[in-house]
C-alpha cells in the first residue's frame, strides 16, 4: 500500500510536470493529460495516504488525522469529478475554479501531516571552524577507497 502511494504521487507529480511546461493556449492535448494525471493521481494518493493513516494509527491518532483526510479526500474526489464534468460542457471559466477549489484542498490534505512530524526531534549544530568542502568526485573517490578496504 505504501509503495502504491509513492507510485501515485510520482505519477501525479510528473502529470504537474507535464501540466506547467505545456501551456494550455500552446498544446491542450498534452496540458489536458497533465491535469487528468495531477487530479487523478493525486486524489487516489490522498485515499491511499487516508487508508493507511487510520489502519496504521501511529500513537493512537490514526482517527484524528484520519477523519480530516478523509473529508479531504472527498472533496477533492467531488471537486475532480465536477471539474472534469464542467470541461465536457465547455465551462472552461469554472472548470478553472473548480479546478484551483481542488488545489486548495490538495494543501489542506498536504498540512494534515503536520500531525506526524510533531513527533520528530531535529538537530541543528552550528560550529566556527569550517571543514573543506569535498567536490562529489572526492566523496566518491573516498567511498570507493572504503569499499575496496573492507573486501
Amino acid at each position: 500500500m505504501n509503495i502504491s502511494g509513492l507510485i501515485a504521487q510520482c505519477l501525479s507529480s510528473f502529470g504537474m510536470s507535464l501540466l506547467g511546461n505545456f501551456q494550455f493556449s500552446n498544446n491542450e492535448n498534452i496540458h489536458n493529460a497533465g491535469t487528468a494525471m495531477t487530479f487523478g493521481f493525486g486524489a487516489l494518493a490522498c485515499w491511499i495516504h487516508s487508508a493507511m493513516t487510520i489502519r496504521l494509527n501511529v500513537k493512537n491518532e490514526g482517527r484524528k488525522a484520519g477523519i480530516p483526510r478523509v473529508i479531504l479526500s472527498t472533496a477533492i474526489t467531488l471537486s475532480v469529478i465536477i471539474y472534469f464534468i464542467l470541461m465536457l460542457q465547455g465551462l472552461h471559466m469554472h472548470a478553472a475554479r473548480t479546478q484551483w477549489t481542488a488545489v486548495m484542498f490538495f494543501l489542506a490534505f498536504f498540512g494534515t501531516f503536520a500531525v506526524e512530524f510533531r513527533h520528530y526531534r531535529f538537530e541543528i549544530t552550528c560550529t566556527d571552524i569550517q571543514e573543506p568542502f569535498l567536490s562529489f568526485s572526492e566523496n566518491l573517490s573516498e567511498v570507493s577507497e572504503y569499499q575496496t578496504d573492507q573486501l
